[in-house]
């Protein structure tokens, strides 16, 4: 990582009320093995420092905003690709117990490798998809905590991620803008799946100022057990939702 790059991260977490200097040498490590990952898997579109500094690392810790992810919490990321937000939130929060999941093994390979090359015992990752995972009992109401940086609506994160958690659980999802019309189907998919939106927290992505959403949904009973649907199905009928995702 170069001097440019180390302040650009040191900024971006100062800016997130995070002192990042003793974790420079593992995200060095992390952006390394990431750019020489790249040259093998299609793991990221982002290949300049700055863009991986700001929009992988401090955009993956904007999830630490609000004390959500404090402690020690099992914690499981949904469709962490290569590795965001589970590697960046496994440095700086070592009490956390990390489940990175996603389908593309290629992908998880490199998560499970990544992690070993930096010592993080804290991360377990898993080749699967959140339908499957959400009605086996090894997993279904398992976790603490439920991360996901999505594109996806709402609804769909709601019925993906709250039959992964117990009840009094929270999922804590990283999203753009959100309109009033998918925040509202939002609502009412979590109320179906056993929750309630409990926060919607707009700002902006250190030096960067790009628009960002905090949604945290708690879970308050239990998921009734036809969801989430078999697989694909979540994506193309969302609860409640007609809308873009």
């Amino acid at each position: 990582m170069t001097p440019e790059g180390q302040d650009l991260l040191l900024r971006g977490g100062d800016a997130l009320g995070l002192d990042l200097t003793p974790h420079l040498p593992a995200f060095a490590e992390l952006l390394r093995l990431l750019l020489e990952g790249s040259t093998r898997t299609n793991l990221t579109a982002l290949k300049e420092e700055p863009d991986i500094i700001l929009k992988h690392f401090v955009d993956s810790l904007t999830c630490l905003q609000g004390g959500y992810l404090h402690g020690v919490q099992r914690v499981i990321d949904l469709g962490t690709g290569a590795g965001f937000p589970a590697l960046p939130l496994a440095i700086v929060q070592p009490d956390l117990q990390l489940v990175p999941v996603d389908s593309t093994r290629k992908k998880i390979e490199f998560v499970a490798a990544t992690a070993a090359a930096l010592g993080l015992n804290n991360v377990n990752p898993l080749v699967g998809r959140a339908e499957e995972l959400g009605q086996d009992p090894q997993h279904r109401q398992r976790y603490d905590r439920v991360v996901v940086r999505a594109v996806a609506a709402l609804p769909i994160l709601a019925e993906l991620a709250l039959p992964l958690l117990r009840e009094n659980g929270l999922l804590v999802a990283q999203k753009g803008p959100i309109s009033a019309e998918e925040l509202n189907a939002g609502r009412r998919a979590s109320g179906e799946v056993g929750g309630k939106v409990q926060v919607v927290d707009p700002f902006t992505l250190p030096i960067l100022g790009d628009a960002r959403t905090l949604i945290v949904i708690e879970k308050l009973k239990p998921t009734p057990a036809k969801y989430p649907r078999r697989p694909g199905v979540p994506n193309h009928q969302p609860l409640f939702w007609n809308g873009n995702t």
